[in-house]
């Protein structure tokens, strides 16, 4: 049996204070909060998920905000660097915004396409690329249009403690395409029009350490709930220790870490994030899932308030 994931599903971190989250990545970036929920394993933490105007695999970046907690560092075992794709022809703006918020960033060259790269306020390294081909993000928020918005993730920049190992498992297990190298990083392809890049740097260098500021897994696209009963197995014939399936609400996840350390998940396309609130209030209210419900109360003393708001 071969497989072949679409590419990201989404990828998750850990930052600091909530309201410094969302008013970077709605606030700055203009993404859309889709949703607001908690931390399954730990309730006393918000999940908070940032996508496009319909939460679709391949835009949605997840965040654990603990305000206070241990800074992390990046390094092997870890996405290091999460990039975004923006219209063609939108970089002069995107400079100009990150001018406008006293956001420092510099200008990278990779397999001849140009980077902005910058960091948000907890220390996530980012980077945004114009490309064509993805379908619009039709959301509008906080000075930044549809034409100019993010339309999901360019790809990510993996840090493995074991890059020949790695590769591997990118192209032998993973289905995708190796399609260069250039310098210290090969970059391979999967099929979807976004989330489709991953750069593997080759060389191992400082470890990481889990903390605020760090990408804590990226998750990886199955079909449905059969696509990914067949990755289950597929990995795990291939010496992987997977999880079972674990229901995280808006899809149906499994894990496993790969040799270079870094952790992976493959969730599920569906049922995505309007079955619980409809698409039009999507991200308003803290929604919980059924065992913590009784626990709203409790929950919203603990959790720290924000808002979404425009930033001058």
């Amino acid at each position: 049996m071969n497989k072949h994931t679409m590419g990201i599903h989404h990828i998750t971190a850990i930052v600091g204070h909530p309201q410094e989250n969302v008013d970077f990545y709605a606030g700055v970036l203009g993404l859309r909060l889709v949703k607001q929920t908690v931390n399954f394993d730990d309730p006393g933490t918000y999940h908070l998920y940032f996508g496009n105007e319909g939460g679709k695999p391949g835009t949605i970046i997840t965040f654990f905000p603990w305000a206070g907690a241990r800074q992390g560092v990046i390094g092997d075992g870890q996405v290091g660097v999460t990039s975004y794709v923006v219209p063609q022809g939108t970089l002069d703006f995107w400079a100009k915004r990150l001018e406008q918020f006293g956001i420092k960033y510099h200008t990278d060259m990779r397999f001849g396409e140009t980077y902005l790269a910058f960091d948000d306020p907890h220390g996530l390294h980012l980077e945004l690329v114009a490309r064509g081909g993805a379908d619009r993000n039709g959301w509008n928020f906080g000075g930044v249009s549809a034409d100019m918005a993010i339309k999901g993730f360019g790809g990510a920049t993996l840090y493995s403690s074991q890059p020949a190992q790695t590769a591997q498992l990118l192209e032998q297990v993973m289905g995708l395409e190796r399609v260069a190298e250039e310098g210290d990083y090969t970059r391979y392809h999967s099929q979807a029009e976004i989330g489709n890049v991953i750069d593997l740097k080759m060389t191992a260098g400082v470890r990481g350490e889990m903390g605020v500021g760090t990408v804590h897994h990226i998750a990886w696209r199955a079909v449905d709930d059969t696509d990914q009963l067949e990755w289950q197995e597929f990995v795990g014939n291939q010496g992987y220790g997977v999880t079972a399936v674990r229901d995280r609400n808006y899809f149906n996840a499994i894990y496993f870490r790969e040799h270079g350390e870094i952790l992976f998940e493959i969730a599920t396309d569906p049922p995505g994030f309007a079955h619980d609130e409809s698409y039009e209030t999507m991200g308003q209210k803290l929604m919980l899932p059924e065992q913590y419900e009784p626990h709203r109360a409790k929950l919203e003393q603990i959790l720290l308030p924000f808002e979404v708001r425009e930033l001058d």
